[in-house]
């Protein structure tokens, strides 16, 4: 009963994360239903272009306009070379820049240690993550990877391949969420928050 053209966006939209088949179909009627006539053209366009004006860093592998030789962060002479934070996704980047606490530079690994799925070492960035440390004068290597198993997988791999570099290796630390009570706290992070107390000052 739904033509194909529908069928087809609903399905592409479906397989967006986060969105499921109702949310599918309720974009794709705004989409059609729209006095904007111009909008499903901009999402077109848009959409076209990720891929073409899109490209990753070759030193850090964050993402960057195509254009570029070097993502914005590299590139500038501010930040700290002798100072690497170590993530898993791009999107990870953005979220330590919203802080405006961060001065040093990137490394983005594109994922994290699964065996489960089938990821290695060789499946992320991790020998250009030591040649940077092996060349570029690193002090300090900071490990932002997920608090997950995975995370903790890379975290410790990560560790044992930078310890032979004279090189401070640290990890992000983990606790209790601005706000929140004790009562709701999960075990894990409440004895992580406990491990990783600080001196009031």
């Amino acid at each position: 009963m739904i033509p194909e053209p529908i069928r087809k966006l609903v399905d592409a939209f479906s397989r967006l994360p986060g969105v499921g088949p109702k949310t599918a179909s309720r974009l794709v009627f705004f989409l059609l239903r729209t006095s904007e006539e111009t909008l499903a053209q901009t999402l077109a366009e848009a959409l076209q272009n990720l891929r073409a004006g899109i490209d990753y860093c070759p030193t850090c592998f964050n993402i960057m306009e195509a254009e570029r030789s070097q993502c914005m962060v590299c590139a500038d002479p501010d930040r700290k070379k002798s100072l690497i934070c170590v993530v898993e996704d791009p999107m990870d980047v953005l979220a330590l820049e919203r802080t405006s606490a961060f001065q040093g530079r990137y490394h983005v690994l594109h994922g994290a240690l699964s065996p489960i799925e089938g990821i290695g070492p060789e499946d992320l960035h991790i020998s250009e993550l030591l040649e940077r440390v092996q060349n570029d004068d690193v002090e300090e290597v900071i490990l932002a990877t997920n608090p997950n198993m995975e995370g903790d997988a890379t975290a410790m791999y990560l560790r044992q391949q930078l310890h032979p570099h004279d090189v401070r290796i640290t990890r992000l630390a983990r606790g209790l969420p601005m706000g929140g009570d004790l009562e709701y706290a999960d075990q894990n992070t409440l004895l992580r928050a406990l491990m990783g107390r600080q001196e009031m000052g």
